[in-house]
């Protein structure tokens, strides 16, 4: 695991080419954990392929060669179509091998049972601002994988954004606060926007001041290390704008709608996990 620094020695793999796996190899490129021609891509077509070879990495039609060639894999699949997938490759996966599944709600033990006994596997659950390396991602451990493939991931993984490890059972909460919560932050900026539209501002520039509004209170909320009620404390003043206006939220029922969001969104995460 030496090579976690520089990691230019490491051949990373792709079987699937969707557009997380495209957003995973683009962090680690670009961020020079990886070199693009030491990345192998594979995918039924050439449609989703495009883009790993504008990158500059190689690609394949063959999910085994991905193994053959590549140490650390991600499992990039559609998630039905994963099993299938993992009896193909089977026969070629060793014990030297790092398997990591991007697959939301299949979980380790289905990996595992499928793969040979000696397969290190994790499952990781990332979030579509990877794709500009600001993601929310979580990873889990099978049984065969330790501290250090943990550790080498999350060095990797660092290339998309944050990633924590957390106990699998994590997993589906992650999908209802981070993989959801996507559209759910998307659907509060909009409403912030469309405020400020009704107040007569302008519909691009209410939009693009709402955007960094959320932006840049996550990285007051990330670099301060402050819990949000206390930044909220700070903007409020007694009588001011900002206690009204959230008075307005409260009478809407913004904070317990948006619990309902997440707890809704973890619990068909689970159902989907269990079929």
């Amino acid at each position: 695991m030496a090579a976690a620094e520089g990691l230019a020695p490491w051949r990373v793999g792709f079987v699937g080419a969707g557009r997380m796996a495209e957003a995973i190899a683009r962090g680690l490129v670009r961020a020079g954990k990886v070199e693009a021609q030491n990345v192998l891509a594979s995918a039924p077509s050439n449609r989703n392929l495009c883009r790993f070879q504008a990158l500059g990495c190689q690609t394949t039609h063959n999910n085994q060669e991905v193994l053959q060639s590549c140490s650390l894999v991600f499992l990039a699949t559609k998630p039905h179509t994963l099993p299938a997938v993992l009896v193909e490759v089977a026969p070629v996966v060793t014990g030297e091998h790092i398997l990591v599944s991007v697959a939301a709600g299949v979980p380790l033990s289905t990996l595992e049972e499928l793969l040979p006994p000696s397969a290190r596997v994790l499952r990781i659950s990332p979030n579509l601002p990877c794709v500009v390396q600001e993601g929310a991602l979580v990873l889990a451990r099978g049984r065969r994988a330790g501290s250090s493939e943990a550790e080498l991931l999350q060095t990797l993984l660092a290339a998309c954004g944050q990633c924590e490890e957390v106990p699998e059972a994590y997993m589906d909460i992650h999908t209802g606060l981070g993989g959801s919560g996507v559209a759910f932050v998307c659907t509060f900026s909009e409403a912030l926007a469309e405020g400020a539209i009704k107040m007569g501002m302008p519909s691009d520039l209410a939009h693009r001041i709402a955007a960094q509004t959320l932006l840049g209170t996550a990285k007051l909320l990330l670099q301060e290390g402050r819990h949000p009620a206390q930044l909220r404390t700070d903007v409020c003043t007694p009588g001011g704008t900002t206690i009204h206006g959230l008075h307005a939220l409260e009478q809407g029922g913004l904070r317990a709608a948006t619990m309902s969001a997440v707890e809704a969104a973890t619990s068909r995460a689970k159902e989907l996990s269990r079929k």
